[in-house]
């Protein structure tokens, strides 16, 4: 796997190496590994999160000198989303101590679920992953907040209920799922069979193959022949845009296709043209350069040519996905530091740091991030939390926000997330017992 080093606790003029670098001792940094793909089928969706994920933990390596004094240092592994390259990544990193693993790919983190209890390395899977590790009591090294697969496409139902008239007037509508066939794309069906027999509705399947992202006229066709009230696209890299370009194609309505927060990339709206406008998408964060973080970044990382980023993209949804990302990870590590009093914190550190991780209103302001998004807490046995999201809407050049900030349906999602988490752990022998302490937020 090709490693990139883009930020050495020694030196702050290093931006980027091409050759794997000796590991730094505890007491010189804190290691953090970014799980990255800029190459491949997916690239287009990999790419500007890459590059917000690196960019914010640089800048706190800039402007603050690291994270309570240590600086950090990031690694990007290239996967190409690709779950055995993912895997050999992991195997790569985990000899030098990393505090926490951020694989990006659903299909990599289920493989590396069992793995994090036994390396004592946290994982965060943030809003996409095993929609039942949110169980702590049973996945105590497994963090996906802010929201689940679930938690959004119960969002999504929420939506269409609204502007249908209600949950009630759901009864008899045909709603499709437009989906990767890969076990990302999969994740919310199991939600989706269970409220459609609770409201009333037809749901029907669509999968695409990877091999099939670009090739979407077949399955558009059996859209207008099925005729679908709305659609739900839990799609990724390529595969978005395909399908805008040819929801526009077959007229479907724009305003009634709504995309996972993954389908939210601005070029897969820009794909759809002025056709795309209307074209709906949920989220967890704002888009947008205004923010002081974001041009914290700019005056820190982007104009020093510190990072890959193109100029005009900085500030772009899945730029700012990164962004959000890190922040998790930054946090969680101030909080390992707080709970421990310790500055180079462990692995361990930081497991117990991401869960009693408290971001209030208060502290996203002094993040710069006010407004940006919502409060996130964390608990020992919710290490999800089901926060609001909310539906973005594409006015044609940009992302805006298309809905007031919505509530999970939790009384559907959370008992059906601890029942499929008890069935994990009874399926595969010898799961462990939760034996680790639980800490208050701090």
């Amino acid at each position: 796997m090709k490693i990139r080093t883009l930020a050495l606790a020694t030196a702050a003029g290093v931006a980027l190496a091409t050759a794997l670098p000796v590991a730094a001792s505890a007491q010189d940094a804190i290691y953090v590994p970014l799980f990255t793909y800029r190459t491949g089928a997916f690239a287009g969706s990999g790419i500007p999160i890459a590059n917000g994920m690196s960019d914010y933990l640089n800048m706190l390596n800039e402007r603050d000198g690291g994270i309570g004094g240590v600086k950090l240092l990031i690694e990007e592994c290239e996967t190409g989303y690709d779950t055995k390259k993912g895997v050999e990544c992991y195997e790569q990193v985990k000899g030098k101590n990393p505090v926490i693993t951020s694989p990006y790919s659903t299909g990599i983190t289920l493989q590396l679920i069992p793995k994090a209890a036994v390396d004592k390395i946290p994982m965060l899977s943030m809003a996409y992953g095993l929609s039942a590790s949110a169980d702590g009591n049973i996945f105590p090294w497994i963090f996906n907040p802010p929201a689940t697969y679930w938690d959004g496409a119960s969002v999504f139902i929420k939506h269409v209920a609204d502007k249908e008239g209600g949950l009630d007037k759901l009864k008899g509508k045909k709603i499709g799922l437009i989906h990767l066939d890969a076990p990302f794309g999969k994740e919310p069906i199991t939600l989706l069979e269970k409220l459609a027999k609770d409201y009333g509705f037809e749901l029907k399947l669509y999968p695409v193959a990877a091999a099939e992202m670009q090739n979407q006229s077949a399955l558009w066709l059996g859209v207008r022949r099925d005729r679908p009230d709305w659609i739900y696209l839990q799609g990724w890299g390529a595969m978005n845009p395909t399908a805008v370009k040819e929801a526009a194609k077959v007229n479907f309505p724009m305003e009634k296709l709504v995309g996972v927060w993954w389908a939210g990339g601005d070029d897969d709206a820009r794909a759809g043209a002025d056709q795309a406008k209307g074209y709906k998408s949920l989220s967890f964060h704002a888009a947008g350069a205004e923010f002081p973080v974001i041009k914290d970044i700019q005056k820190f990382v982007v104009e020093k040519g510190k990072s890959q980023v193109d100029k005009a993209k900085v500030g772009e949804n899945l730029y700012n996905r990164g962004v959000y990302n890190s922040m998790l990870i930054a946090e969680a590590i101030r909080n390992a530091q707080k709970i421990t009093g310790k500055k180079a914190v462990t692995g361990e550190d930081v497991r117990r740091g991401m869960e009693s991780l408290e971001i209030s209103e208060a502290r996203l302001k002094e993040l710069g991030m006010e407004g940006f998004a919502a409060p996130v807490k964390i608990s020992c046995s919710d290490h999800n939390g089901h926060h609001k999201v909310y539906v973005a809407s594409w006015d044609g050049q940009k992302w805006t926000k298309g809905s007031d900030w919505m509530e999970p349906m939790k009384d559907k999602v959370r008992p059906l997330l601890e029942e499929a988490a008890k069935d994990y752990a009874d399926k595969n022998a010898g799961w462990p017992k939760r034996t680790e302490a639980c800490d208050k937020a701090s």
